[in-house]
């Protein structure tokens, strides 16, 4: 008894790890095998699609044919934004700003534009959950032209969340294979169990606060460079780096000096990623069709360094770095795109969370002085 509270109190202090925080039926980590709804995401990437995720983490199974279809076009009828949004969007600093605290504001103030906003009812909830969803990648989108001088363009009612963010970016048709791939890079970032900002969403909706605080709750965790903002900094880093030449001499004296390579390592997965072998292929397929494999190369280089080094394995930020730089996304809406996909996983733990709630309120190990007595300042 004695060590398992000594074991329980080291989880305290090590951000609660290992530590069960609630039951939940929409993602599971076991081993090197990550699940939606029991579905793996291996099977999930290569035959779903975002939608149809979506409707999996929200709805704890795969949608019929007809639910499909319904649940696609509700989602990209959600994607027009209010023109008084938009001007709100307009008049947010959107130069020299870290994007993720722009997101965080703008989609805090999403709120203001919807009636519904304070009805935490199933059906008010499943209905914001629609048009959060819808909205998220616009959203992202439209940061970039107002701060490029762009136009903002709309959403094609008859294409995907994938193909329509890639458009309303760039200005232009994407390509379909890039569609595909970043359809399948939306479903890996989908969910991933009890992490560090779906805990936050789930707290924040516990106390029954609106769906829009939670989630506001989310962006504001994963703004963190531990949580989100790895795959920023690992294509940086190849950036620095430059060539293959260079790979092995950058990454001994980063590991010399005790920095930080990342893009390595997981709190839960000990033997490998799954979302990162997925990533892997997509990276080395892209760079072949841009004409420019070298940043395939040099991450795989770099990965068998940490290896043979460190015995760290890829994580899903490392790989997923060089994928969004083929598709010609910037590096700084890396994290935001995170976002726009995990929406899907905090909304599904929102809903889950107002089914059976309960407030969070865990105790704290208190380790500080004890039967102290005050005492007038003139005699301390």
């Amino acid at each position: 008894m004695a060590q398992e509270m000594r074991e329980f109190s080291d989880a305290i202090d090590k951000g609660l790890e290992g530590v069960v925080a609630c039951s939940t039926a929409i993602s599971s980590i076991v081993d090197v095998t990550l699940t939606y709804c029991g579905y793996t995401i291996e099977d999930l990437a290569a035959h779903s699609s975002f939608e149809e995720t979506a409707f999996l983490l929200w709805n704890k199974r795969l949608p019929k044919s007809s639910e499909l279809k319904k649940f696609q076009e509700n989602l990209v009828a959600n994607t027009k934004l209010e023109k008084d949004y938009l001007e709100f969007l307009r008049g947010l600093p959107a130069k020299n700003v870290h994007p993720m605290e722009w997101l965080r504001t703008a989609f805090s103030g999403l709120a203001l534009w919807d009636k519904d906003s304070g009805n935490n009812s199933l059906e008010a909830s499943q209905k914001k959950a629609l048009s959060i969803l819808g909205k998220m990648g616009p959203i992202v989108a439209a940061f970039e032209r107002i701060r490029t001088g762009k136009n903002i363009l709309e959403s094609k009612s008859d294409k995907s969340i994938a193909w329509n963010f890639l458009y309303l970016l760039n200005g232009k048709e994407p390509d379909p294979y890039h569609v595909k791939v970043f359809d399948t890079a939306l479903i890996l970032h989908a969910d991933h169990e009890i992490n560090c900002s779906a805990f936050s969403v789930r707290v924040t909706t516990s106390s029954l606060s609106d769906i829009y605080s939670a989630l506001t709750s989310g962006i504001g965790t994963l703004k963190g460079p531990l949580h989100g903002g790895a795959n920023e900094q690992v294509m940086k880093m190849l950036l620095r780096i430059g060539n293959m030449a260079r790979c092995e001499k950058f990454i001994e004296e980063a590991l010399n000096n005790k920095e930080k390579i990342m893009g390595f390592g997981h709190r839960v997965y000990k033997n490998g990623d799954p979302r990162a072998k997925i990533l892997r292929g997509m990276s080395e397929e892209l760079g072949k069709r841009r004409g420019e494999p070298q940043w395939y190369t040099m991450s795989a280089h770099i990965d068998n360094i940490m290896q043979s080094k460190k015995g760290l394995l890829p994580n899903v930020d490392f790989y997923s770095a060089t994928v969004y730089y083929c598709l010609d996304i910037p590096i700084d809406l890396y994290t935001p795109i995170f976002a726009v996909s995990r929406a899907s996983g905090w909304l599904a733990h929102s809903l889950e969370q107002y089914s059976n709630n309960r407030i969070y309120r865990p105790r704290g190990s208190y380790v500080g002085p004890r039967d102290l007595t005050w005492l007038a300042p003139a005699q301390r």
